[in-house]
């Protein structure tokens, strides 16, 4: 019995599309994050893409649990002297809800060249309206975890 080694002659990457709509960001996050790596498939190879396309829509009705969106403050530095800025993550979420998520699936990847190739599959769209009719994706049913 030979053990299956996954490589780009021998793997069919599927388009999923996800709506976000009432989802818990960090959980919806945890869950592209899994099927961009390719941990979903019993052909999961540590060292290679062997992810799928993901795709979502309605970012904007996604929700945060308890008092987040009041009191966490997310922070960017622009690269000059001084440069800090911060936000309150409800202003965030109202102005640009694709930017958390793609940010939130972001930082569960690795952080290598690998994790790079593997966000670059991710399409997050605010609205119900997306540009990737033609590729048929499948409605991926996310797992309750509660």
């Amino acid at each position: 019995m030979k053990t299956f080694m996954a490589n780009e002659g021998n793997y069919q990457r599927q388009w999923y599309l996800v709506d976000a709509d009432g989802e818990v960001l960090g959980r919806l996050a945890s869950q592209i994050a899994t099927i961009l790596r390719g941990k979903h498939k019993p052909t999961f190879t540590p060292h290679f893409d062997a992810g799928d396309y993901v795709v979502v829509i309605n970012t904007d009705k996604m929700i945060v649990t308890g008092k987040k969106r009041e009191k966490k403050i997310v922070r960017h530095h622009t690269g000059w002297v001084g440069g800090m800025k911060e936000i309150q993550l409800g202003k965030l979420l109202d102005a640009r809800s694709d930017d958390v998520l793609y940010d939130a699936v972001k930082g569960m990847l690795p952080k290598t060249a690998l994790g790079r190739k593997m966000i670059k599959k991710l399409r997050v769209f605010k609205g119900p309206e997306h540009e990737h009719t033609a590729q048929n994706p499948t409605v991926f049913e996310l797992v309750e975890r509660y």
